[in-house]
């Protein structure tokens, strides 16, 4: 019998890892390393607050709320990276496009994430960071488990959490079709983050569940990434609205189409939706 303080530490000290070895690389400004570093960080905050029942909450609750200032530091850069790539694929595909709406896209979030990416330099620095590096390194072999709970069986554990994150992705899912119009785009956006803690939390448990947690973690994946793209037309379209304002002639042009293009992507996302979410209210 394979304890869950065991199997949970195997878990925790894989998506510690993840993190500390993306480390040198966003110091080196290395392609997709903040994006990495990013991920394995919320990785961490989501089995922590997946998983807290196994965990001491002081020092559970101390780390989720650095991880999370870590994540939104990541996430100034990362957005500003993802927009740019975006804006920057989207006009590839249109002709006569004027300098300035190149500028105002590409080139104001080229520059977005020099800025960025010299702040997480900044803090990747200082005490704060260094503390919280040292204390997940120490955890890869001894994390703050509760001595009763991290005995008990993991396939017991493991289930029982992933039961609770499952319904809890089921409510929001069946409260999505009575959602007010205004209100709709940011219950999507809650379902996509309990579908990407669903999986997280079942990416955990796989070794330990074998084959039903890690087809669980695909289907929540599969949601996650349907809603994120959803969500990443919805956001390029307020951005491209905003900046259109006050252009004239060809840049005019070229922000409707751009904010037409958008619109459609987000409907194509949200179209494949319910095929996606199936699996969490089916039997």
């Amino acid at each position: 019998m394979t304890a869950a303080g065991h199997a949970l530490t195997a878990a925790l000290a894989a998506d510690v890892t993840r993190l500390l070895e993306a480390e040198p690389e966003v110091r080196g400004d290395e392609p997709d390393s903040v994006h990495q570093m990013r991920v394995a960080t919320r990785r961490l905050r989501s089995v922590l607050r997946s998983y807290r029942s196994v965990f001491r909450t002081g020092p559970a609750a101390e780390v989720t709320a650095e991880l999370k200032w870590l994540a939104e530091l990541l996430g100034v850069a990362r957005d500003a990276e993802v927009r740019g790539d975006r804006f920057a694929t989207l006009l590839v595909a249109l002709d006569e496009v004027p300098g300035e709406v190149v500028d105002a896209l590409v080139g104001a979030e080229r520059d977005a994430y020099a800025e960025a990416h010299t702040r997480v330099l900044a803090e990747l620095d200082t005490g704060r960071y260094t503390a919280l590096r040292d204390t997940l390194s120490a955890w890869r072999s001894e994390p703050p488990l509760r001595r009763g709970r991290a005995a008990a069986p993991a396939a017991d554990a493991f289930a029982g959490i992933l039961d609770h994150d499952r319904d809890r992705l089921r409510a929001l899912v069946l409260a999505e079709p009575a959602a007010a119009t205004a209100d709709r785009v940011e219950l999507l956006h809650d379902i996509r983050k309990a579908a990407k803690r669903l999986r997280y939390a079942a990416d955990a448990a796989a070794d330990v569940l074998g084959d039903d947690a890690a087809e669980l973690g695909k289907r929540a994946k599969q949601l996650q990434t349907v809603l994120g793209d959803h969500r990443d037309a919805v956001e390029s379209g307020a951005v491209l609205r905003a900046r259109a304002e006050g252009a004239h002639g060809r840049a005019a042009e070229v922000y409707e189409i751009l904010v037409d293009t958008e619109a459609d992507a987000a409907g194509r996302a949200l179209a494949r939706y319910p095929a996606a979410a199936a699996f969490v209210t089916g039997p």
